[in-house]
């Protein structure tokens, strides 16, 4: 999982904690990657659009994985004003809603953007919503990391900014752990992780990527028959060992190229392939572009592009 997330690159934004006094509601747009939270004091109402509301209790946390647009209310009646203008007027990394005197909710949140021609490999897997509630095992620790966020949110401390991205990415690896602990709900990746055959041969073919891996190993690896663990596999990830093998070396590439750390030879010895020009096959296979078409397309957009600081 620390590998698959790391290749997306998250680039984190931390919403202003949400101080309220009944009756609030915020309308919130729809949003390509993932967004997540939690309600520190209080509870209130999560209604995605098309779907049913669901209750958050104090100590819940929720995940969504590219949602549509949605509200989160103390009452489904209030009617909602846009979470986006409610933010401009945060003081001190606070936005409220109300009397001071009054609040009964205390919410906080934030967003992930991630790498766009990877981000496919988590959020294709994701469902709209996951929801931990305060009883699970893991909302402990959830809330110690919470607590800190707020903390840092709250700060105007040195480093605030890496602080909040680095605590902002733990809340949401606990809250993935979490739902990929729940066996009958999860999907792809996440719940073939926690198998302890197909996982094994996941996390074997992470950490050597440039074996020349075969079925037969991989099936031996995972105490399985080559026909059994290859219709596990596809069962699970949704494709066969082998093509995914070579996604996940494709997708390893672009992050590289993307960053130019390695030359297109070294990077095709390092993902398993004998010649620049069986890499370079693969890669035009897989993305429909050739390896240095692909490297100097990427970086003459980002010399296009000013800088931003998603966390200023």
């Amino acid at each position: 999982m620390a590998s698959a997330i790391g290749l997306l690159r998250p680039r984190t934004v931390v919403d202003p904690a949400l101080r309220a006094a009944q009756p609030w509601a915020l309308r919130f747009d729809a949003f390509p990657h993932v967004k997540i939270g939690g309600v520190v004091r209080g509870e209130c109402w999560l209604a995605l659009d098309g779907r049913e509301p669901v209750h958050l209790r104090e100590g819940d946390f929720y995940l969504l994985g590219n949602p549509p647009s949605y509200r989160m209310a103390s009452t489904l009646t209030a009617q909602p004003q846009p979470a986006e203008t409610l933010w401009k007027t945060a003081t001190n990394g606070v936005a409220r809603i109300g009397s001071e005197t009054e609040e009964d909710t205390y919410l906080c949140g934030g967003y992930f953007y991630f790498d766009e021609p990877n981000a496919s490999i988590l959020i294709d897997i994701l469902p709209r919503l996951v929801h931990v509630r305060a009883t699970d095992p893991r909302s402990v620790l959830l809330a110690h990391v919470t607590e800190l966020l707020n903390s840092e949110v709250e700060s105007n401390a040195v480093g605030r900014s890496l602080v909040m991205d680095h605590l902002a990415q733990i809340l949401f690896v606990q809250v993935l752990r979490a739902h990929a602990e729940q066996t009958d709900r999860p999907a792809g990746w996440l719940r073939a992780l926690n198998d302890n055959g197909i996982g094994a041969a996941l996390r074997a073919m992470h950490a050597d990527l440039g074996h020349k891996w075969t079925l037969q190993e991989l099936a031996d690896i995972s105490r399985m028959s080559r026909s059994a663990f290859a219709a596990s596999f596809k069962k699970q990830t949704g494709t066969a060992p082998l093509e995914y093998l070579i996604q996940w070396r494709m997708s390893l590439a672009r992050d590289a190229l993307r960053r130019n750390t390695r030359s297109i030879s070294e990077l095709a010895f390092a993902t398993g392939y004998e010649s620049e020009s069986a890499f370079s096959t693969a890669f035009r296979r897989v993305t429909g572009t050739s390896p240095k078409q692909f490297r100097d397309t990427v970086h003459h957009a980002a010399s296009s592009e000013p800088d931003q600081d998603l966390l200023a």
